[in-house]
């Protein structure tokens, strides 16, 4: 399950943001799915830097947090929701970014919320290996979206 919360100015629609989210936990969380929440918070640069100060000590604004609960669940009954992380994304930043680049604002969030629940599932670009790197490709390509958080970040 996906919680959207937009506190944005901008009007989004979930449907991506709930296909890329349910076919990347079946592919990492197969058996779990089904139960698997995570939340999403779309808001713009002052709030997520009061996020960013709070949260990592960094008093900046950022464009996309992750914030993964690091549990490894193996088994859920079958009611219960099991909450998995937590996804900061700035719209204001994006639709910068997104004007600058030339794609939509909508691809741009889609884009970081892959970097984002890439995170939530384990990955980490900044202490791996390319891995991060490699699925984020992977699954950028799959969604038929345009060049990723870190190819751009490592490109420049």
């Amino acid at each position: 399950m996906l919680e959207i919360q937009n506190l944005s100015s901008y009007t989004l629609d979930s449907h991506k943001f709930e296909e890329i989210f349910f076919t990347l936990t079946k592919a990492y969380k197969p058996n779990l799915a089904s139960h698997l929440c995570v939340e999403i918070l779309i808001t713009d640069s002052a709030q997520i830097q009061e996020i960013n100060a709070t949260h990592r000590n960094q008093d900046k604004p950022t464009d996309v947090l992750s914030f993964p609960l690091n549990v490894d669940f193996v088994y859920a009954p079958a009611e219960c929701m099991l909450n998995i992380g937590s996804v900061v994304l700035n719209a204001q930043m994006a639709d910068a970014i997104a004007t600058n680049l030339g794609h939509s604002l909508e691809d741009e969030l889609y884009l970081l919320f892959i970097h984002a629940l890439l995170h939530i599932f384990g990955f980490d670009h900044e202490v791996d290996n390319g891995e991060h790197r490699q699925e984020e490709c992977q699954w950028i390509t799959f969604f038929k979206l345009p060049k990723s958080l870190i190819e751009r970040t490592q490109d420049s």
